[in-house]
């Protein structure tokens, strides 16, 4: 077979006739890398749309958490005050029972003292009477 001086020169025809520098078998496998990459920045595109939109939901998300957090820190913080507002009224109300426990006492010992007082009385009465 006689080789084509041309395609040893390393140029070469195409389907069309058109004169070229590259083998068509390279040629062919240049333009379907060609198309894969195409296919693949298509992608990456995609999934740089999806990774941006999730990334949205997380930062969303973290948001809200965040202000839940802070909500349940109030609540407890309130949670803790009341504890503590109930603890002193309690505290107040034992002192206060404390209190009235005393008076009670007091009254008690003032009552058997009158309560002896008017024995003493009744009985200077009836004495008085009976000497008439």
């Amino acid at each position: 077979m006689t080789k084509d001086p041309l395609a040893e020169a390393g140029l070469h025809f195409d389907e069309l006739n058109k004169l070229r520098v590259l083998e068509p078998e390279v040629d062919q496998k240049t333009r379907e890398l060609k198309e894969e990459c195409e296919d693949f920045v298509d992608k990456m595109g995609q999934f740089q749309k999806i990774v941006g939109g999730l990334i949205e939901l997380v930062d969303e998300l973290a948001k809200e958490a965040e202000t839940e957090k802070m909500k349940a820190i109030g609540a407890r913080n309130l949670l803790k005050s009341v504890a503590k507002q109930r603890e002193a009224q309690q505290q107040q109300l034992q002192a206060l029972i404390a209190e009235k426990m005393m008076q009670l006492e007091r009254y008690r010992i003032e009552y058997e003292a009158l309560s002896k007082v008017e024995a003493e009385q009744k009985e200077f009465i009836d004495q008085f009477i009976l000497q008439k």
